[in-house]
């Protein structure tokens, strides 16, 4: 699928307030209209299951605070008021089931006005629980809207453009318009690109002082797993993640001291979960990094400003994996929306550029960490160190690499030069049993982590204790077919806050031959 994303797409349009929670709210819209409902239903339930499991079992701060569901019929209807995604695992997947049990038959849509008018209703009702939020002293300040139909994206978004002229907006960051199509319906080369698909393709349109993001992708879990789960990144956008420092070189005037260094302001992304950030993985006693130690980074959430000052170049050949550790994050020029326009475009000029050069010279970088402050446990600075891996996409890899005092001794025997024509033919006739591909595809692999997930957050919603028959109070039968909640739902008590593929530069085996010790 194809993706063109511009330099202007990473500004922010929403005032520039502090909040508590920078990451956004959720209003999902699934139009249930379309002829090919029965085949999404299942699939998009899975999706959405499987990612907030996900969401539910990360520990620290809730990386999808709220969310509500609307699905459009011949009308909005909200199956979700918005709801605390942690703590209440029950009730989304009450949710998903009553989603998986509409209509599968789908009819054409007639209009399409029932999209627009569950836009208008989720904001309106995120606003009402916005002011209540405010009053127990919670804050979420932005909410962002996905939108999934089978309607054409362009069209979509004329009648947004229409019906939203006069709706207050302030509190709205971005609106997704997902176009799901069936695999016949792709463009010969949308499918050649997105088998793995781990971004949809996406063209940002401005109307309404905003961006409304219109993408296609393919009605199958995978691709819509993967939509999901951008919700799971870091969305602050109040400053950069990172300072890459390097000399200053012809960057600088001639004049310049020789200590003046060149800065590329950098996010950091991450490019999987911390297994160790999954409640009931363990035994329990697992939790997130100490951001205060001085040999690990973290992507999430982003609270400390990191320094890289690079301070040599290493031939890609001459970096062995064994001495690399620790979670890989991406490096990607920032979107900080308080930088100036010239600075962002300067800035994003000098990390394509440093990119490129990486690549051409088959280099990568040593950096240094600069220590943020000492703590009572940390009184003497310790310096910790990371290898910069460029790739052929516009991102850098930064690894931590292992230090003097972290090193443990090894020893790399050299191969036997004969060996027994019997024992190698063995090896030979297993090896050539293999089935061999050419790269490696996470997606293929499954561990049922998502049903053991599921299995610890399962909580029956009325679960109560049992009593003698005649004990037990009188049981009135409950109403049948009430109306489900629209705009006019209170809103609940808040509790308190708690790509392509990266492929790098050769990193080779074969330089764990050498002596790590230094020569006399």
């Amino acid at each position: 699928m194809n993706s063109r994303k511009l330099l202007s797409e990473t500004r922010r349009t929403f005032p520039a307030t502090k909040v508590h929670c920078q990451q956004p709210s959720r209003i999902l819209i699934v139009d249930v209209t379309s002829p090919s409902w029965a085949n999404t239903c299942s699939v998009l339930s899975e999706a959405l299951e499987n990612t907030l499991c996900l969401a539910c079992s990360l520990t620290g701060p809730c990386r999808v605070p709220l969310l509500s569901l609307y699905v459009v019929q011949n009308q909005q209807e909200c199956l979700l008021p918005f709801t605390q995604v942690k703590e209440n695992f029950a009730r989304i997947q009450a949710c998903i089931s009553e989603l998986r049990s509409l209509p599968r038959e789908g009819c054409f849509p007639q209009g399409g006005n029932g999209v627009v008018q569950a836009v208008q209703d989720g904001l309106q009702q995120f606003k009402q629980y916005s002011r209540h939020a405010a009053a127990g002293g919670s804050a979420n300040s932005s909410v962002e809207i996905t939108i999934l139909t089978s309607q054409s994206g362009k069209e979509m978004v004329k009648q947004l453009e229409k019906k939203l002229k006069d709706v207050d907006l302030v509190c709205l960051r971005r609106i997704q318009a997902i176009e799901v199509l069936k695999r016949d319906f792709l463009e010969p080369e949308d499918v050649e690109q997105c088998m793995p698909a781990e971004e949809p393709s996406s063209n940002d349109i401005a109307i309404l002082g905003m961006d409304i993001d219109v993408q296609t992708i393919e009605d199958n879990v995978i691709s819509l797993e993967m939509l999901f789960k951008t919700w799971l990144h870091d969305y602050g956008t109040e400053r950069e993640h990172l300072q890459l420092l390097l000399p200053s070189g012809g960057f600088s005037h001639a004049t310049a001291p020789k200590t003046t260094l060149m800065c590329l302001k950098c996010d950091l992304q991450e490019r999987l979960l911390d297994p160790a950030l999954l409640s009931g993985t363990a035994d329990g006693t697992m939790r997130a990094a100490d951001f205060n130690s001085p040999c690990q980074m973290a992507a999430w959430p982003a609270t400390v400003l990191y320094k890289l000052q690079v301070v040599k170049a290493l031939k890609s050949e001459g970096v062995c994996e064994s001495v690399l550790y620790g979670l890989p994050f991406i490096i990607k020029p920032t979107s900080c929306w308080q930088l100036d326009w010239d600075e962002l475009e300067t800035n994003q000029h000098g990390f394509h550029a440093l990119c490129h050069s990486l690549l051409k010279r088959k280099w990568m970088l040593l950096a240094k960490r600069e220590p943020q402050n000492t703590s009572p446990n940390w009184s003497i600075m310790v310096h910790s160190y990371y290898i910069i891996v460029p790739s052929d996409s516009a991102t850098l890899l930064v690894k931590a690499v292992a230090i003097r005092e972290l090193l443990l001794p090894s020893t790399f025997p050299a191969l036997l030069a004969e060996h027994p024509e019997r024992v190698h033919g063995l090896i030979e006739s297993a090896l050539n049993s293999l089935e061999v591909e050419v790269a490696y595809n996470p997606l293929h692999l499954k561990s049922n982590l998502y049903k053991y997930l599921k299995s610890m957050l399962y909580k029956p919603l009325h679960r109560q204790q049992a009593q003698p028959r005649d004990q037990r109070p009188e049981r009135h039968q409950p109403k049948q077919h009430q109306s489900r909640a629209k705009a006019t739902v209170a809103p609940l008590l808040m509790a308190p806050s708690p790509v392509q593929v990266f492929r790098p530069a050769g990193v080779r085996r074969d330089s764990c031959e050498r002596s790590l010790l230094p020569k006399e």
